[in-house]
């Protein structure tokens, strides 16, 4: 992996998941602590993270939602094209937080279908489309990444059911495992796995092996994995044993 890509990954993990240790760090991106340790050097050098005792921490907090929507659009549209055509209408979908989830919804305009979502941009793209059935959860807002989390949420789902679930990620092990960087996310999206038929998880080329420090399911909790990219030989093979259908979308054109 380049330098510049672990920055990213690194910078990423520290925004959405607080301090982080050297060795979690190295565990995830999958190169030795002394390489760790350099790149943060290297990114205290340029002011964009403080180093503490065993790691690191900006204090930036979570990165705002707008800044990621900007991030691997094509990407991410060539994802959410895909994920769209398994809907049929008449349907229930879930759609998670983040900005895949929110890609995906721009693609299901016209559809006769039936949106449930804590994800607020998703309910102002879909708000004015009268053909689409629209439920939003309750909870609390968190503003800065523009989605509801909290019991009231949690307590929605347990009273819902859905066709398909959509799912987010921040990043999934070569073991299958889907992390999130953000805890508070995670009891919302292990109720939305429970509340569905079928989970799809949307996953661009940087989410393997991406970042994340709490588990949100494994692989065994997946349908379908829709990707834009080919996924490495361990992380497929432990999807694809699960019973995991991984999916490759269309290439992004240059």
């Amino acid at each position: 992996m380049l330098a510049e890509r672990r920055h990213q990954l690194i910078l990423r993990a520290l925004r959405s998941g607080g301090p982080a240790a050297v060795t979690d760090l190295s565990e995830q991106l999958g190169v030795s602590p002394a390489t760790i340790r350099r790149d943060l050097l290297k990114l205290e050098e340029e002011g964009l993270l403080t180093r503490v005792h065993g790691g690191a921490v900006v204090e930036e907090g979570d990165q705002p939602f707008a800044e990621v929507a900007e991030v691997r659009v094509a990407e991410k549209d060539v994802i959410a094209e895909r994920a769209a055509a398994m809907i049929k209408d008449g349907q229930s979908v879930l759609l998670d937080i983040g900005t895949t989830a929110y890609r995906l919804a721009r693609q299901l305009h016209g559809r006769r279908i039936t949106v449930i979502t804590s994800n607020l941009v998703v309910y102002e793209e879909l708000a004015d489309d009268e053909g689409i059935e629209l439920v939003i959860l309750g909870g609390m807002v968190r503003r800065e990444y523009r989605s509801l989390v909290g019991f009231l949420t949690e307590d929605n789902l347990r009273q819902l059911h859905a066709d398909w679930l959509f799912l987010g990620t921040s990043g999934v092990r070569p073991g299958g495992q889907v992390m999130d960087t953000t805890v508070v996310e995670v009891p919302v999206k292990r109720a939305m796995i429970a509340a569905s038929d079928k989970v799809v998880l949307l996953a661009d080329s940087a989410k393997f092996p991406g970042t994340g420090m709490a588990k949100v399911c494994g692989p065994e909790d997946l349908d379908v994995v829709v990707t834009n990219a080919p996924v490495d030989t361990t992380t497929r093979a432990a999807l694809e044993e699960a019973g995991v259908d991984v999916v490759v979308a269309g290439k992004v054109q240059a």
